[in-house]
């Protein structure tokens, strides 16, 4: 009898065994990866409410207000934080679940049989007492709830961590945006610019092609020598190369807006080219910086981190008070399927734990060195983002400057060009010097559309180094 006992316990561990060594191959063990079309199939369209509650559509021009707005909505970062802040805020829940009588249903079945251990008085003066009890069956059903009374403050210590932890996600949400409105602003910005430059370039190649008419006609005046064509041949061909550049950095400054809206690159989206205003001298460098240290949300959110290891803290201290905990069951309890007999108990519990290893003493200690962590890091955070403000506070001014110097590089260069070619027309110049004034106009009113949209990047780097960006 013992072997057929035994044998079935074979039986059944060698079968656990089979299924543990198969438990790679099957598939209900293999986690289902999505496939990356499930995330492409539905592309979104750049569409966005107005100021005046129409709806830019593709095709038709963008603000950058407009633009933002896009991002904001169809940015997978911004999801991804706005799903952050969500999860943050259930989190809330869970704490403040533990204030609440925790009730549920049970129910068990069991067949045991266990050895009786009487007294030898007792087994001597009943000889016919059996050895043991059971086989039987144990059948209970029933409802339990249980109930803290008293924690030493852990509830409420997790409550407000999660709470902190909540305005933490918050404010790393508003950081998010800000970033992603900066990225469409400098999107947005160095797109206008490379317009701007598409429309430089094709004035340069249209004035080039306009010097290379002049020489053919000097030459067929015997006033110009073939040398002087070929070379205004080549000053043609140049710009037209030049043309050939300025679309590229049209449509990879279109593409590089596209992703900061969070849509393909590929899809066409055109923008309002609308001058975006004449620039403005900054706000003092000091008020900016207590801007930045009242607006930053990062400041915020590292904030609320301390908070939140500042409740770590008091949870950890928590561990070395009672806990006093209300229970009760009620049901019933029997040897059939359907049990008739009662069963039910109430009471009150204390616990004290007195010794655990000394494993709550280390647990307070990582929560201390948890909140100076923070705390440390909020000083850096502090003087970084004075740095910041500082950087970017300086390239404005730099930027200003470096446009006023090319407004009067390009008043002066278009004066050069339009002498020298008067003087070449008149026959008291070459070529070569016309070319030249031509070149160095180029080169001038390059630089003027490069300033012009460096310094509206760099007011734009100002606003969120300030926490000032816009995302509205």
């Amino acid at each position: 009898m013992k072997k057929n006992r035994i044998k079935p316990l074979w039986v059944l561990a060698a079968a656990t065994a089979l299924l543990m060594a198969g438990g790679c191959a099957n598939p209900l063990l293999t986690p289902a990866v999505p496939d990356i079309a499930d995330y492409l199939a539905a592309s979104p369209s750049p569409e966005a409410p107005t100021a005046d509650g129409d709806v830019a559509v593709a095709g038709a021009p963008l603000e950058l207000a407009a633009c933002v707005r896009i991002a904001l909505a169809d940015n997978p970062v911004g999801q991804a934080a706005r799903e952050g802040v969500a999860a943050a805020r259930e989190n809330i829940g869970i704490a403040r679940s533990r204030f609440y009588p925790q009730v549920g249903l049970t129910g068990s079945y069991r067949r045991w049989e266990s050895h009786a251990f009487l007294p030898d008085s007792l087994s001597g003066a009943m000889a016919s007492t059996p050895a043991t009890v059971g086989p039987t069956d144990d059948w209970s059903a029933g409802g339990v709830a249980s109930f803290y009374l008293f924690d030493s403050g852990r509830r409420r210590a997790q409550l407000l961590a999660a709470k902190a932890q909540w305005g933490a996600q918050q404010a790393e949400q508003a950081a998010v945006e800000q970033d992603i409105a900066l990225n469409v602003h400098q999107a947005f910005y160095s797109l206008l610019a490379a317009q701007e430059s598409l429309r430089v370039a094709q004035e340069n190649s249209a004035r080039a092609e306009d010097h290379f008419r002049l020489t053919q006609d000097r030459k067929s005046a015997g006033m110009a020598v073939q040398a002087d064509v070929l070379r205004a041949q080549v000053e043609v061909a140049d710009r037209h190369l030049a043309i050939v550049r300025a679309e590229h950095g049209v449509r990879v400054a279109r593409g590089n807006l596209n992703l900061a809206m969070g849509l393909p690159a590929e899809m066409p989206v055109e923008i309002d080219s609308a001058a975006p205003g004449a620039p403005v001298e900054p706000a003092p460098l000091a008020d900016d910086l207590a801007t930045a240290m009242e607006q930053r949300p990062e400041l915020r959110a590292a904030l609320n981190r301390v908070a939140s290891a500042r409740s770590g803290v008091s949870a950890a201290k928590s561990e070395f008070g009672p806990v006093v905990k209300a229970d009760a069951r009620y049901g019933w309890r029997d040897t059939e399927f359907t049990p008739e007999d009662k069963d039910w108990l109430i009471g009150v519990g204390i616990e004290l734990p007195l010794f655990t290893g000394f494993s709550r003493t280390h647990q307070l200690q990582r929560a201390r060195h948890e909140l100076s962590k923070e705390e440390a890091l909020v000083r850096q955070l502090a003087l970084t983002i004075r740095q910041e403000v500082w950087d970017a506070h300086s390239r404005v001014q730099e930027a200003m400057e470096a446009l006023d110097a090319a407004g009067t590089l390009v008043a002066s260069a278009r004066e050069s060009q339009r002498l020298s070619r008067q003087r070449f027309e008149a026959g008291t110049n070459t070529i070569t010097d016309l070319l030249d004034a031509e070149a160095a106009q180029a080169r001038a009113e390059g630089l003027q559309v490069e300033a012009r949209w460096n310094y509206f990047i760099s007011r734009a780097a100002l606003a969120r180094a300030i926490g000032a960006m816009d995302t509205k």
